[in-house]
């Protein structure tokens, strides 16, 4: 199946697309069959430079059974190329049933996963450890006093 569709070119965060014609398998920058226009995201929206067609090509491509992606055909419908109609999907917003079901699920549970107070044992340990770290920098810091 032939698509129109974007190439994009251009350097890192300076996009550049080339409209063009080509197998649905290929890569989205890989090989097409013919370049039918240009598409510069940076220009201002009232730049007649921002998109460049070549409407016969194209109706040529669209009379051959090319399919224009979504943002090719909103491009296309401008010019009067072809029809574009924005979708519609009101669930897209909606949570799945599982998602709906798994905030009632996990509220008992985030009480129960409350971090458990440590035991005197382990208190004791800790307070231990610094206590040795304290005194061998101390150490270390007379020493170093000695010496000079």
């Amino acid at each position: 199946m032939l698509k129109i569709r974007l190439a994009r070119g251009g350097a890192k965060k300076r996009p550049y697309y080339s409209i063009v014609v080509a197998d649905s398998h290929s890569p989205r920058d890989g090989r097409f069959i013919e370049k039918v226009g240009a598409y510069n995201p940076l220009l201002k929206r009232d730049d007649p430079k921002r998109i460049t067609l070549n409407s016969e090509r194209i109706t040529e491509w669209l009379s051959k059974g090319a399919q224009p992606t979504d943002r090719v055909a909103r491009f296309l419908s401008t010019q009067g190329l072809a029809k574009w109609a924005p979708g519609n999907n009101p669930q897209k917003a909606e949570p799945h049933a599982k998602a709906k079901e798994e905030p009632a699920a996990e509220a008992p549970v985030a009480v129960e996963a409350a971090p458990a107070e440590e035991t005197p044992a382990e208190v004791e340990t800790a307070a231990e450890v610094a206590e040795e770290g304290a005194e061998g920098a101390q150490d270390q810091a007379s020493e170093a006093g000695e010496e000079a």
